[in-house]
Formats: C-alpha cells, structure tokens, sequence
C-alpha cells in the first residue's frame, strides 16, 4: 500500500478484501459526526452508493478510543467490517481519509466512473502525525482568490492531512477580509491599479485593476468548512509594516509629519513598501478594533500578526515616532516595533488568543508569550525555541513554494533560487543544535506560497504541487531526521501512483519531467528566469 504521507505502519492482508455494494453502511457515534459527514458524502459521490446508518460491528464503522491521541487512529479492513478507530474528531477525519486513499484515484471523482467493483483491500493502518501544527500560507493579498478556489485549496491540505491554513489576508498591496467599523479598508484598501509583472526594475506592468476581498459571511464559511475537514484557519493581519493599503484607505494611520498620505494609494509594486503604521495611541486603538472583528471570524488560538520587514526611515524622520520613543522610554526603533508587538501580544493573551508572527519580532525583544514562524532561516527559530516560546519552521531556502521547480530556461517561475521536489523531501524542521527540551518548542512547519507571480488557482497548483505533497510527509510522517538517510527514491515511486490523485483532483501540478506547454514561457518580456528571492 503506496499509501502518502507514508502512515507509521500499514500491513495489506490480501486475504481479507471487503467488496462495498449497495448494502454497505457506515455508522458513527454522535462524537464524530464531522467524519461521517464527509465520509459518506465524499464516497457517496464517488462510488454511487448509499452508504446508509448500519449496526456496529458491520460495514464502515468509525468509533472512538481512549488509549489513542487526539490525531491518531487505526484501521482494520477485514471481510464485511472496516473499523477506523480514532483518539478524537481529528484522528477521524484522518482515518476517513486513508480509507478513501485506499479505494484508489476513482474515489476522488465528484461523479462515479463506475458503480460496481469497490474493493477495500484487507489491511492494518495504524497512524499519528509528527507535528501538531502542519501548515501552508497561501497569500490571498498580493492576488486575491476567489472563495471558491480557497474553499478547494482546504480540500486539497486536509486530501495531504495537512491542518492549518495561514491565510495571509493583509498586505501593501491590497486589504482582504471585511471590516464593518472601518469600510474603507475593502472600499480603497482591496484595489489596486495595476500590477507588476516582473520582479526587476523597468519591466512591464499589467495595467488592469486588480483586488478583491471576502466578506465577513465568505470567511465564517471558509472557517467552518476547514474545521470540518480537521483544517484550522489561522489569520494573519500584517502590522506594523506592510500595511500601506490600510493607510490608502485612513492616511491618519501613516505617519503623516513625513509624507502626505492622504495621496498615497494601494501600492502597485511589488516588495517592501517603506509606508509602515505610525505607533499612535489611536493607531492602536484603530487596529484593536480590526481584531475584535477578526476574533469573532477565526476561533483558532493563534493570530498570526506578521511584524515582519518593517522599514524603519519614516519613524527616523518622524518627529512624532521619535517622540513617542521618548514617552515611552526606548531605545530605538527597533523597540518601538517590538512595544507595538508586546501591545497586541497582551490584548490577544487577555482575550484567551496567542501571537504569532514572523522571526523579526525578535529584534528588539521578542513579545512574551508570542510564538515565532521561523522564515529567515532556522537562526530565530532557534532563538525562540532556546528562550521557551514556540516555534513554527518555515525557512525559505526550504519550503518557499513560489521559489523555482528547477534551473532551466522553459521555467516560468522568475523568482527565488531553485528548491526541487527532492530538496523539499529532504527538509528538516527540527534543527540538530536543538536539545531535548528546546526540541519540544517546535510545534511544527509550514510550507509558505507567496502570490506575487500566482494569479490564479491554476499557477497555485502549479507551484504547490507536487512539492506540497513532499512537505506533508515532512510534516506527518516519523522520517529519519538526517536528510540524506530518507528514501526519496521510495518517495518519488509512490508519488507517481499518487499522481493520478491529484489527476482525479483536478490539480494541474508541474509534472515530473517539467513544465506544463501551458507554463512554458522562455524570453516572454516581464518573465525572467532568476532574480532576486522574492519580499513581502
């Protein structure tokens, strides 16, 4: 059984076939309801048959064990019963997945090809992830996408048993979650006029208008379908840099001594615009109020609040910043944007929430309390881990999956250095200077897909896939923590078969032997090969 990401043991008892039919059922306690749901929805559509409410001990059956932890599960196939036993909800709905794994790429089809020949093959799956927290960004800010093309980026994380969405909402170029006490921010903040095309200086532009958001009821139904399928959707609100859309839309939010923001709009570029927040009491007060309206649509524990590439020459100049670096009795800059972190680390810790932010919180003091998404490398990860607070590895020159596939001159990706699947498989989140203890900080990793050159879902796939299916078993599965000793030969065979997964799926990945015909744009002016790694 080619079964990814590979589980903790798996057994086939080629012996023991259960053949499904009309008369198959599948039964639940009231505790897994999330995983019959989806279970008998997903196969129904798939193979056409009723899976109706049976007796335990026969058909499907999904129950709950005690002795197992929250993700785990087990799976016994034997003639006429296939037991899925899971510690908790997650473990179920993990469970269920396997079990639709089994039946082969037909039973990923919305329609069956056929409504006669399923076969469970006889088995012992026994399974428990590595990392409670196994995620992938996806940046609906630098281009938006639609809720439908989210809705089936959560399908495609909890297909690969991945369970948390970063889903990057806020950024320079365009504000994307509605907030009512403050419109403007959607009015003004989620267009913009044009878009770059390129990376470097002097190429050319798109000059459409680009944006869009998600309405409050758009992302209450992102969130529970996600939670439905085991997937937790953490929000990230960028401060205090990355923010000039929101100072398009309220320019008393910039630092207004230095530059007239009230011309500023949505910016265009793509990089690290130099408009960042000013550090007022009412700035604060401002983005308190966003988060409120932002706690209520996203219940997961952390919120991600970004704090990363803040540059710092408007605060320098501002005789306002400096004045409040003096009311408050800091050093620098640099510990004026940690006061702004430690502030919303505080306000969230009160309101039962955690922070999370990317590893420049670092500088200047990391905020109490806060949790770090460990970008830049492994070195503020490490950091964090080593001081106590938790830790999320997400280095670039890993897991940037907007990053090249390979060095040839028919790639159409124009930024970043190259990470192939291979060097994706052979990533290891816990760093070996880590001791026992510090080790236990790292919560887990996440594979970031920034959008400057993904436009839509269809450049999604092709930069996530199927480098993202390497990155779940990274993040899964108990692989040797020395790179060199995995299997990826072991790997690579596997994935193939699940290819044709990701082919009933829909998922235009880059294929094994290169691009799509469609993806092949060698000398098209604004798409170089090369570069700069990206910015956000």
């Amino acid at each position: 059984m080619d079964l990814i990401p590979a589980p903790s043991s798996a057994v086939r008892r080629p012996d023991e076939d259960f053949p499904l039919d009309a008369t198959t059922t599948l039964t639940a306690p009231p505790g897994l309801a999330d995983a019959e749901r989806w279970l008998r929805g997903t196969l129904s559509a798939a193979t056409g048959l009723p899976l109706g409410p049976g007796r335990p001990g026969t058909g499907i059956e999904l129950v709950l064990d005690g002795t197992l932890a929250a993700e785990a599960y087990r799976i016994t196939v034997r003639p006429g019963h296939a037991l899925l036993a899971a510690g908790g909800p997650a473990g179920a709905l993990w469970a269920a997945q396997t079990l639709r794994r089994l039946l082969g790429p037909d039973a990923y089809r919305r329609s069956p090809l056929r409504r006669e020949g399923w076969v469970l093959p006889g088995a012992d799956v026994a399974d428990a992830p590595r990392f409670g927290w196994r995620g992938a960004l996806l940046d609906v800010a630098r281009h938006f996408l639609p809720k439908s093309d989210v809705l089936r980026f959560v399908d495609l994380l909890a297909a690969h048993k991945l369970n948390v969405l970063h889903l990057h909402l806020t950024d320079d170029q365009g504000w994307r979650v509605e907030i009512k006490r403050y419109p403007r921010l959607t009015g003004r903040g989620a267009w913009r006029e044009r878009s770059m095309v390129g990376y470097r200086s002097g190429q050319r532009r798109d000059d459409r208008p680009h944006g869009g958001y998600y309405t409050q009821d758009d992302l209450r139904e992102i969130v529970a379908y996600a939670a439905a399928r085991g997937v937790t959707v953490v929000p990230e609100i960028d401060l205090p840099g990355h923010t000039q859309a929101a100072v398009a839309a309220y320019p008393e939010l910039g630092n207004t001594d230095v530059v007239d923001t009230a011309a500023l709009g949505v910016w265009t570029d793509w990089g690290v615009s130099h408009h960042v927040l000013n550090a007022s009491e009412e700035t604060l007060r401002f983005f308190e109020g966003v988060l409120e309206e932002v706690l209520e649509l996203f219940p997961s524990e952390f919120i991600h609040l970004g704090g990363d590439e803040c540059p710092k020459e408007q605060w320098k100049d501002s005789a306002a910043a400096q004045a409040r670096i003096r009311e408050l009795g800091l050093a620098n800059e640099d510990e004026l944007q940690s006061h702004l972190i430690r502030h919303f680390d505080r306000w969230l810790a009160e309101r039962g929430r955690r922070l999370i932010g990317w590893d420049e919180i670092l500088e200047g003091g990391l905020a109490p309390g806060a949790a770090v998404s460990s970008w830049r490398g492994f070195g503020g990860g490490v950091a964090a881990a080593e001081a106590g607070h938790d830790v999320v590895m997400c280095p670039e020159q890993h897991v940037y999956l907007d990053h090249r596939q390979a060095d040839g001159p028919d790639e159409p990706v124009p930024v970043g250095f190259v990470r192939t699947l291979e060097d994706v498989y052979r990533f290891e989140p816990v760093p070996a200077q880590l001791d026992a203890a510090a080790a236990r900080h790292v919560i887990g990793t996440q594979a970031n897909l920034w959008s400057e050159f993904a436009d839509s879902a269809r450049d999604v796939d092709y930069r996530a896939f199927p480098r993202l299916v390497a990155f779940a078993e990274v993040a899964w599965s108990e692989l040797p923590a020395e790179p060199a000793e995995r299997d990826y030969p072991d790997f690579e065979r596997r994935l193939r078969g699940h290819l044709e997964v990701l082919d009933a799926l829909g998922v235009e990945y880059r294929p094994m032997d290169g691009p799509h015909p469609w993806q092949r744009r060698p000398g098209v002016a604004g798409r170089p090969i090369g570069g700069p790694p990206p910015v956000r």
